[in-house]
């Protein structure tokens, strides 16, 4: 679509959701975008049926298999009435599997009068909100063959089903917890195969320090440091099933580390250390982490980065801004994770507030993107110093406790991937959390 004159500014969450009509196939993946183009909208179908051609779409039954299916639902503020073209498209009130998609590409607030026709457009006097609602909403999902879905190494992963816990393995000789246990390979590897057999999901290299007042390396020394562990652990039998993500703001290092195998790539900068990683991780097409931090490690607790009147509000804006930029990019909002970045430019009150406000976080996303308040949420608190703060405890080491007690706030606030140090107790606290909650749907 891009090379074809269609600049894609925005995009809904992917689903994977039962076959409608013709219901003999396989699972379809749904999901839509917003574009500019200068093209008429009967040039714009023209387009799109020749991609769908080129990408081995031919004839066959109506609804029946098919590589891929592009419809027009809707096309600035017209109504289009001809022989080959109906805008809005004429079944998008009746099918929940457009719905969902087209409402991420909305906010919770109309923000210009081309949405605003839109809404009036919908055959509900309540516009789209209130078809959706009628539909079913936000209950549909994860029921009705129906599920919001993120595509990572060879699978669609169903983040929203289970807490997935996200084990640091830092190869830096000055990380504030553990810098300097783990710089050798086989030490690398044994620290891997224990926060794996402790139940870790998802294993997050780093070879830069990112503490408050890290001194910078190089791409290269970064890349001297992770490459020869990243291999090993890739290659590791316990490995097959799980995740490897790597920790850089670089985008050669984000090149390199998945051209070696690794699915994801973790940022703490959200593009801002690196003009290019948003073209690059758009290009490599794997899920990218985006966390709140302004400035960089040397400058992030300076008194003008710890200056929030509205921590919550503030952490949203700012990180919707990152998904924004990471869209127009070429990152898909499907493709997105997002870290409110608790310990980066925070004060002890800002982490608590953001622990206690992960709600709230989404629900401010919400109002600019549908999309992005749906994304799959991280936290970090792990060992972090507003924890040895709060219960007197220098030594990083010392903090689990009040870890897991945050991790536990955290999950019931709605994170589905909590980054710990600690892997085996957190993951025993995880699955309380996620038990619990299971529970408390079972009787609502």
């Amino acid at each position: 679509m891009r090379k074809s004159g269609i600049h894609i500014t925005r995009h809904g969450c992917l689903y994977e959701t039962a076959p409608a009509y013709v219901t003999d196939q396989p699972q379809f993946l749904n999901s839509a975008v917003r574009a500019v183009t200068k093209l008429g909208p009967h040039e714009l179908l023209g387009v799109l049926k020749t991609i769908e051609r080129n990408m081995g779409r031919s004839g066959g039954i109506r609804y029946g298999p098919r590589p891929i299916d592009l419809d027009i639902l809707f096309y600035g503020k017209y109504q289009i009435g001809s022989d080959i073209l109906t805008v809005p498209h004429e079944r998008i009130w009746e099918r929940p599997f457009v719905m969902a998609p087209l409402m991420d590409l909305l906010g919770s607030v109309i923000d210009s009068d081309t949405v605003a026709c839109w809404h009036s457009l919908s055959t509900d006097s309540d516009g789209l909100f209130g078809l959706w609602e009628k539909l079913g909403g936000e209950s549909l999902i994860g029921k009705e063959g129906m599920k919001r879905v993120l595509p990572i190494r060879n699978h669609l992963w169903e983040w929203s089903k289970k807490t997935s816990v996200m084990g640091i393995l830092n190869l830096t000789p000055d990380s504030f917890s553990d810098g300097g246990k783990f710089v050798s390979v086989q030490n690398a590897v044994s620290h891997v195969r224990s926060m794996i057999s402790g139940g870790a999901d998802i294993i997050d290299i780093g070879a830069q320090s990112t503490r408050p007042m890290a001194s910078r390396i190089s791409a290269e020394q970064e890349l001297d440091r992770l490459i020869p562990v990243l291999e090993a652990v890739l290659e590791m039998p316990e490995m097959e099933e799980k995740l490897v993500s790597v920790d850089t703001f670089y985008s050669d290092v984000a090149s390199e580390a998945v051209n070696k195998g690794a699915h994801l790539i973790n940022d703490v900068s959200a593009g801002q250390l690196d003009p290019n990683m948003l073209k690059m991780v758009a290009s490599l097409d794997v899920p990218y982490i985006a966390m709140h931090m302004r400035g960089d490690p040397t400058t992030m607790q300076s008194s003008d980065n710890l200056q929030y009147s509205d921590v919550c509000s503030q952490v949203a804006s700012e990180l919707f801004s990152r998904v924004k930029d990471a869209e127009l990019s070429g990152v898909p909002a499907w493709r997105i994770i997002l870290d409110p970045g608790i310990g980066f430019s925070k004060k002890t009150e800002h982490n608590l507030d953001i622990l206690t406000g992960l709600p709230v976080i989404r629900s401010e996303i919400a109002k600019r993107s549908l999309a992005a308040s749906h994304a799959p949420l991280l936290i970090g608190p792990s060992r972090k110093r507003f924890l040895g703060e709060i219960c007197n405890r220098p030594a990083a080491g010392e903090r689990d406790p009040a870890t897991i007690a945050s991790v536990t706030a955290g999950i019931f606030g709605g994170a589905n991937i909590v980054r710990v140090h600690n892997v085996r107790d957190n993951v025993d606290a995880v699955k309380v959390c996620d038990a619990m909650l299971k529970e408390m749907s079972i009787q609502l």
